[in-house]
């Protein structure tokens, strides 16, 4: 019956569906959407989260409906834990088990938020979906400011473009398209970003104006079912730790040649290649820096680290296959150069990308870099997402 009288009250106006996280973000863009003259209702989308931990996703769903009610929207709750558990947490703990390092956060958007949430919404009626992120999507149609190299401003090639487009957020140090690159153009016609042409600051100043209950609440940090945990304590409750070896790559031992053992680990599955802290050197000199992961072997359980993390290693390579590609508006041309990220926030990388298959392709750097296996790797044209693929 509730389902019934809610596609009536949507027969007359655009009806947008916003996940109302509990947070700042999303309120202001159910309260940007409703000003604006949509149907708006608000939706909390309840996730999995392990027995061990503690979660707070009452309060957040109190937050959300404290949303609602001041801006006097219909409030739903949506239950994806099954669907959360499956694709975002099992995938996460599968792929580190085989020494992979995943992104729970691209996973919880392509198959949560604009996977499950987007299908059930339209089911229901819903002319769009929205969401807090900070990203922008952009029809090309309505859109004259795009200037492809070489091209007049206003034209685009319209072989070689599809109608929506991915665009960073305004605020660079909000940017999420990182975590968007799996959208593809039947998902983006139905989605909505209120605040990616929006600053932080800009957001802030619009929760006060709108008067919204969660205008000062601080945002929320690291992976959503993780809350506070660290995530190597988190993999121990479903990963057996076992002690290793933590070796210096030949070129910085003594003598240049032979392997020399520092330190040791719990588990190479708990680490990615660059990072620096997690395991114990034992043979450190007060002259000594950091200690950087270059490699490691997970059948015999062993570290290889390094002084500097871009050179002087075989895994420090200048092209990487990837796999599981997308592209959402636009497929890279072989002989023009692009960005990439390799991680959320990291630097933008000069590349090239050449097509192997319809779900394959190859970067190549301009300089050699260290990624690991199982993250996501994202091209953009200046600050448009093209899509990507995940690390092979």
């Amino acid at each position: 019956m509730f389902i019934s009288l809610l596609k009536l009250l949507f027969m007359y106006k655009k009806t947008v569906f916003v996940g109302l996280s509990g947070g700042v973000d999303s309120a202001v863009s159910a309260a940007l959407l409703k000003k604006t003259g949509y149907e708006v209702v608000g939706v909390f989308i309840k996730t999995w989260h392990p027995d061990f931990l503690e979660c707070n996703e009452e309060e957040e769903r109190r937050d959300a409906m404290r949303v609602a009610a001041h801006l006097d929207i219909p409030f739903l709750t949506f239950p994806f834990e099954d669907v959360y558990k499956k694709e975002v947490a099992d995938y996460m703990i599968k792929e580190y088990k085989i020494g992979r390092t995943p992104n729970p956060d691209v996973m919880c958007n392509k198959e949560v938020k604009f996977g499950a949430f987007l299908k059930k919404a339209i089911s229901m009626g819903a002319d769009y979906v929205a969401t807090g992120h900070y990203a922008q999507n952009q029809n090309l149609k309505d859109f004259s400011t795009f200037v492809p190299i070489g091209k007049e401003k206003g034209t685009y090639d319209a072989l070689n473009l599809s109608n929506f487009y991915l665009q960073k957020g305004k605020d660079p140090s909000k940017d999420q398209s990182y975590f968007l690159w799996t959208l593809r153009q039947g998902q983006l016609k139905k989605i909505l970003f209120p605040v990616g042409h929006l600053k932080k600051t800009e957001v802030r100043k619009l929760a006060k104006e709108f008067n919204l209950p969660v205008a000062e609440k601080k945002d929320s940090q690291g992976i959503c079912f993780l809350g506070a945990v660290d995530l190597k304590e988190f993999l121990k409750h479903y990963i057996k730790e076992k002690k290793g070896k933590v070796i210096l790559v030949p070129s910085e031992s003594e003598g240049g040649t032979k392997a020399n053992v520092i330190g040791y680990h719990s588990g190479t599955v708990f680490h990615t290649l660059g990072e620096r802290h997690g395991f114990t050197i034992t043979k450190k000199s007060p002259n000594d820096g950091p200690y950087y992961i270059v490699d490691k072997d997970v059948k015999k359980n062993i570290l290889i680290v390094s002084h500097n993390p871009n050179k002087n290693y075989s895994t420090i390579l200048t092209n990487y296959r990837i796999e599981n590609t997308n592209w959402i508006s636009k497929t890279p041309e072989p002989d023009k150069y692009y960005t990439t990220q390799i991680r959320y926030h990291g630097e933008f990388l000069p590349c090239r990308i050449k097509i192997t298959s319809k779900t394959k392709a190859k970067v190549i750097f301009k300089k050699p870099v260290l990624v690991a296996s199982g993250q996501s790797c994202v091209i953009y044209d200046k600050d448009i997402c093209l899509g990507g693929g995940v690390v092979k």
